[in-house]
């Protein structure tokens, strides 16, 4: 052994320490590692830093970026609604249909951004159907995780081995090659999930972050229930036609208008400020009656509206267009000792009072009326654009809090069919292979921000540089171990470990290997140190590369066996409640049971 490979190997050995015990984090383990390597002779420092323009390092940053557009249109959340829907009160139904919906979009965006969508949703699906987060998060990450199998670009170590491949000569992976092992895995997984759900059911769930309300809280605190309509404007109605920001101080007087519901593109209906929209027949009304004196529906008679269902209490199930927060008068306000309409907010920043608090005591209706005091709370109600820029205008009000759903809003909600679409023409031309992937991501990721379903704030904000730089500081180690041997010591290694077994057992002693090193680093860590060992050992026993380069792939996806052995995991700890041996005692077994698929389906698909 060279004294280049004691170097290396020594800096290998603190780094995968450092990795297991968190400290520092593993991007400055990683920068270090780049500073490090050129001192044992082994690169230089241009290989050292070579990762940044590596193709697959810009595809993984453009699909971040991508990700956030799904994220800020709803079509994730969407999803999530949609699961509620088809999966009624069935647990069984409800996990299959989150695993899957979880599996098929974390094929094309990253597994950690998918658990930070669903962790909210499956929150309020436990609470409305009174099943037990603990029984549902875990199969959440499970299905994250298993999405990591169902495509080229689901997860950072399929593109690692990817690239492997190609930098050593050998054809690389297609779009859906990954897809014949995910999909039996996923099935899998949803059967065992069925069964391991019953060892979670002792699990306590986190509650929400104290002091940070929920909707809810504020229609209870402020006695919002039973003032809120929805109503079609009949194509006789004298409303028909008008502006809605002028109905009330005419015809509506008393009542709000919160918004109008308006046809929308692709059969959808969209939500409209009433500050600029215009009523139409066939448009409905989302009303606020905060004088307790009117009669609605009788008012509703005489102005042909049609009072139509309401999804939600106070208009909760509207939550992603129409925001509430509270707010507070200072001192120095100019609000004080006006009333709600002198204060023209609908105008100003079109928010409407819908309650008002002096102290702790809340004014039951008649809140226009009522003049501001110094330290009074108002809830307000609008367009969440308009509430994020709240404390910049002349009023000077003072944002005490913003709901729990805040962090659930889709501000490009509209834009949902266009980011669609610009995903399906990214994957068709990844699919296609007119162009390269990289250039198809970035061809995405230009239409996403054409189309307004991200911006650059956004998009830069999207895309997890520590991930980035983990990979980048990881990748030297494979050169470096290769030049100087480390890569053929170690497949030798193994290979005496297995003797003269067949194939498939040291296919499933690979996997073996890499899903324990999976356990105390990154699976992208694992997969660049691992991806040079499979490509040897394939070589050494005259089999196909891609074989026990998939085999490699899958399990470094298998990262179900502690709460560190992925951030996807990591995420769920706390909703769900979990200790650390209940990823033990639930992981392991799943992770035989993919080894177990990927022993049996790899051979059968690239042989030997």
């Amino acid at each position: 052994m060279s004294t280049e490979l004691q170097l290396v190997l020594l800096l290998l050995a603190g780094a995968i320490a450092m990795f297991s015990l968190g400290r520092p984090r593993t991007d400055v383990v990683a920068l270090l590692m780049m500073a490090a390597l050129p001192f044992t002779g082994a690169i230089d420092i241009t290989e050292a830093i070579a990762g940044f323009a590596d193709p697959n390092i810009v595809l993984i940053a453009l699909l971040f970026v991508i990700g956030e557009g799904l994220v800020r249109t709803g079509v994730a959340q969407r999803l999530g609604e949609m699961i509620v829907r088809h999966a009624g009160a069935s647990e069984t139904r409800l996990i299959v249909a989150l695993m899957t919906v979880v599996a098929l979009v974390g094929s094309v965006m990253s597994s950690t951004g998918v658990v930070a969508i669903f962790i909210p949703v499956v929150l309020r699906i436990a609470r409305g159907s009174g099943i037990a987060p603990a029984r549902l998060m875990m199969p959440l990450s499970a299905a994250a995780l298993v999405s990591g199998m169902m495509s080229l670009v689901a997860t950072a170590p399929n593109l690692v081995v990817h690239g492997e491949l190609i930098r050593e000569g050998y054809e690389g992976f297609a779009f859906f090659d990954f897809t014949p092992f995910g999909v039996p895995v996923l099935v899998v997984a949803i059967g065992y999930m069925l069964i391991a759900r019953r060892w979670l059911a002792g699990a306590t769930a986190t509650q929400d972050v104290p002091g940070q309300p929920r909707i809810a809280n504020w229609i209870h605190d402020y006695r919002l229930a039973g003032r809120a309509y929805r109503v079609r404007v009949l194509d006789d109605s004298p409303l028909a036609g008008r502006a809605a920001s002028e109905l009330e101080s005419d015809e509506l007087q008393g009542l709000l208008v919160l918004a109008v519901e308006q046809a929308g593109h692709f059969g959808r209906t969209s939500l409209a400020s009433p500050m600029g929209a215009r009523v139409d027949a066939g448009n409905a009304l989302l009303l606020d009656v905060h004088d307790a004196g009117i009669d609605a529906i009788a008012l509703f008679h005489r102005l042909r509206l049609e009072p139509l269902p309401l999804a939600g209490s106070y208009f909760s199930g509207y939550a992603n267009d129409i925001g509430m927060a509270e707010l507070m008068i200072p001192a120095n306000s100019p609000l004080v000792g006006a009333t709600a309409r002198q204060a023209r907010l609908r105008t100003r920043h079109e928010l409407a009072v819908i309650g008002l608090k002096h102290g702790r005591t809340a004014e039951v209706r008649d809140v226009g009326d009522q003049p501001f005091e110094v330290g009074d709370t108002l809830l307000v109600a609008g367009p969440w654009a308009t509430i994020r820029a709240l404390g910049s205008g002349p009023s000077r009000l003072i944002l005490l809090g913003m709901p729990a759903e805040f962090d659930d809003v889709a501000p490009a909600a509209s834009r949902a069919p266009l980011a669609l679409a610009t995903l399906l023409l990214t994957i068709a031309l990844m699919v296609s292979g007119v162009i390269a992937n990289v250039h198809a991501a970035l061809l995405g990721c230009l239409l996403m921000g054409a189309f307004g379903c991200i911006d650059l704030r956004s998009a830069y904000r999207a895309i997890h540089w520590p991930s980035l730089v983990l990979i980048v500081g990881v990748l030297p180690f494979s050169i470096a171990l290769q030049r100087t041997g480390g890569i053929d010591l170690a497949s030798a290694a193994l290979l005496d470990v297995v003797g003269e077994a067949r194939p498939r057992v040291v296919l499933a002693a690979l996997f073996a290997v890499t899903a324990v090193l999976g356990m105390f680093i990154s699976n992208t860590a694992v997969a660049v140190l691992m991806a040079p060992v499979a490509l040897a050992l394939a070589e050494h026993l005259d089999a196909s590369p891609q074989a026990f380069a998939m085999t490699v792939a899958l399990a470094a996806s298998t990262a179900f066996m502690t709460p560190v052995s992925s951030p996807v995991n990591a995420l769920v700890v706390g909703p769900g409640g979990y200790r650390f041996v209940d990823f033990v005692r639930v992981g392991t077994p799943l992770a035989l049971l993919v080894l177990l698929v990927t022993v049996a389906l790899v051979p059968l698909f690239f042989g030997f």
